[in-house]
């Protein structure tokens, strides 16, 4: 929800895709009152079929996927569709030992696809903004690397402000959301 929110405020027409069962993003978006964007669920398993009826002009497309674990053929639909798959990882051991098979998992979507998605991970509810660099967390970074992981370089603190803004409007502005989508825009810059 929130990069979604900071791609709008930098300017793109987003569409937010709720891959996931629970739907809790289009809950989020009716307890907010709706989003300068439109947020529609599509938890089904031929997903990568169907976005493109809701595209429109869309600019930018973000895909809620679910847990690959719990929902493997909705989750391997996404993948099919999207061109850049973003793996949120909490820096913590039982996360960080969940990305053997995940590894794995992408790979055999990616043999799906006419061309290969780009992928990364990016580190979330880290322990303070520069943890990764050069506190605690910056072993995670160090280990998803080693196992051939590309680690964004935006990560995402744990803070209150984001654990609890379900429900509400959303101020991406100043957040670490924005860096995330500026390095999301350049990625897509350098293809």
């Amino acid at each position: 929800m929130w990069l979604a929110h900071a791609l709008h405020e930098l300017g793109l027409s987003p569409l937010l895709v709720d891959g996931d069962p629970a739907a809790s993003a289009l809950r989020w978006s009716e307890l907010a009152g709706g989003f300068p964007f439109p947020v529609i669920a599509l938890p089904v398993g031929d997903v990568h079929r169907r976005v493109n009826d809701f595209l429109g002009n869309r600019q930018a497309v973000v895909l809620d996927a679910p847990q690959l674990e719990d929902h493997p053929r909705i989750a391997r639909s996404i993948m099919r569709y999207a061109g850049e798959w973003i793996v949120p990882v909490t820096p913590a051991p039982i996360e960080l030992d969940r990305m053997a098979p995940i590894l794995g998992e992408m790979a055999d979507v990616q043999s799906l696809r006419a061309q290969p998605a780009r992928t990364a991970v990016l580190l979330n509810r880290t322990n303070r903004p520069d943890a990764t660099r050069t506190g605690p967390d910056a072993d995670a970074r160090d280990a998803l690397t080693e196992r051939g992981f590309e680690v964004l370089d935006t990560q995402i603190a744990r803070l209150d402000l984001y654990a609890q803004s379900f429900g509400t409007s959303v101020q991406a502005k100043g957040s670490a959301y924005v860096d995330f989508a500026e390095e999301l825009i350049k990625r897509q810059d350098e293809r």
